[in-house]
């Protein structure tokens, strides 16, 4: 099996894929052409920040794995259409994402960026002392505790963050309605839940946005939704920039209507804005962060690649099935009515018995594991192949 590493991605994943017996073509920062190159006949392909768009995929390229949440990068429905399995790496990050949210919840209530930023272009005597104290009035600002922060979003990244900050001693109010059971299981008991997103607007002091950028969420944060804000509300973004529509933003904040805004994306439009604080994309950037992504993501596509087990695809269903000694067939197909039964029929003609199979799907994709007791010829893998609506088969010993 060979792996392209086209990006700065851990070491701790070139260890493992070594380790696993992988080859290996790591080249960071490489352009699309030597990178269509050198993936010609790869397996999978890892990624932190690469932009694969323009990639032309060979049939080779089974997986492509995300070292980090965000998939921006990569052509989802591209893949899918090629039965290519895209992984990424969900709460990995969620740590170090996290504790700079909490960071920034001091940056926006404390004049720290400007106190640190004057104090920097004071001339250095023995005046400087005295100078600070007269004038570090001028950055006085305000405490946590007992303040209201909003979480949208209770993800892994929204739950740590609405944990903790309850803990800081705040009142803390999350919304999401597509919130896991297991995530719920984990948030504080006291954390408020918010069914409508207003109230939460209303209400909080402090904003977080912790949401995925798709089509619902993109200008999330716009005219209308700022118009029910609290006055003088912090919102923290460390999520995705177009989350927030920029204009209105601005328009907000010259009305005080947003006392601070903070994000991870930093932007032309919001460089140099008054009450705005732009992080250079420092949320997943520490090498905890960069090893838990390299390890989640790498063990992810080996055992895809190995036993056809799928865990945390953005494209494609959840799929583990332990392995029992049998031959094992990992098919893609489009999901259409009787592909179970077509491709069961190929097995009986070619006297395959089936000793385990598990069928999953996710919107128009179906995904099937089937382990069988005998030798799966390539007459049978060519007759599976060829039934219509399937996108990949593969053998696995």
């Amino acid at each position: 099996m060979k792996i392209t590493i086209p990006d700065k991605v851990s070491e701790v994943a070139a260890k493992i894929f070594k380790e696993a017996k992988f080859s290996l073509e790591q080249k960071p920062g490489i352009d699309i052409a030597e990178c269509n190159e050198i993936s010609k006949d790869a397996d999978a392909i890892v990624v932190r920040s690469y932009n694969l768009h323009e990639l032309e995929f060979s049939d080779s390229v089974k997986a492509i794995g995300r070292a980090g949440a965000g998939v921006n990068n990569i052509p989802i429905d591209k893949c899918t259409g090629k039965g290519v399995v895209v992984f990424n790496t969900p709460g990995a990050n969620a740590n170090a994402v996290k504790e700079l949210v909490l960071c920034s919840l001091l940056l926006s209530s404390r004049g720290i960026v400007d106190g640190i930023n004057w104090t920097d272009k004071q001339e250095v005597n023995e005046e400087l002392a005295n100078l600070v104290e007269k004038n570090k009035s001028r950055f006085k600002g305000n405490e946590i505790k007992g303040k209201t922060l909003g979480v949208i979003g209770l993800g892994a990244i929204g739950m740590l963050i609405a944990n903790d900050a309850s803990a800081l001693g705040m009142e803390v109010i999350g919304y999401d309605p597509h919130i896991s059971v297991d995530n719920a299981w984990k948030l504080s008991v006291a954390v408020k839940k918010a069914t409508d997103l207003n109230k939460l607007l209303e209400k909080s002091d402090y904003i977080s946005v912790n949401v995925p950028l798709v089509d619902a969420t993109k200008g999330l944060f716009n005219k209308k939704t700022l118009s029910k804000v609290k006055q003088g509300v912090k919102i923290m973004n460390f999520s995705r920039g177009p989350i927030v529509n920029e204009d209105d933003l601005k328009e907000a904040l010259d009305k005080g209507i947003v006392g601070k805004y903070i994000t991870d994306f930093p932007s032309e439009k919001l460089h140099g804005v008054e009450n705005v604080i732009l992080v250079p994309h420092l949320g997943a950037s520490t090498k905890e962060a960069e090893e838990n992504c390299a390890i989640m993501v790498s063990e992810q596509i080996i055992d895809y690649l190995e036993n056809g087990n799928i865990t945390s695809s953005v494209n494609f269903p959840e799929c583990n099935l332990g392995r029992n000694g049998s031959a094992r067939l990992s098919i893609i197909n489009k999901n259409i009515p009787a592909m179970i039964e077509k491709i069961t029929a190929v097995l009986a003609e070619e006297k395959l018995n089936i000793e385990e199979m598990l069928n999953k799907s996710k919107g128009g994709i179906a995904y099937n594991i089937v382990d069988v007791n005998g030798d799966i010829t390539e007459k049978a893998l060519e007759k599976i192949k060829s039934i219509e609506g399937i996108l990949r088969v593969r053998k696995l010993i």
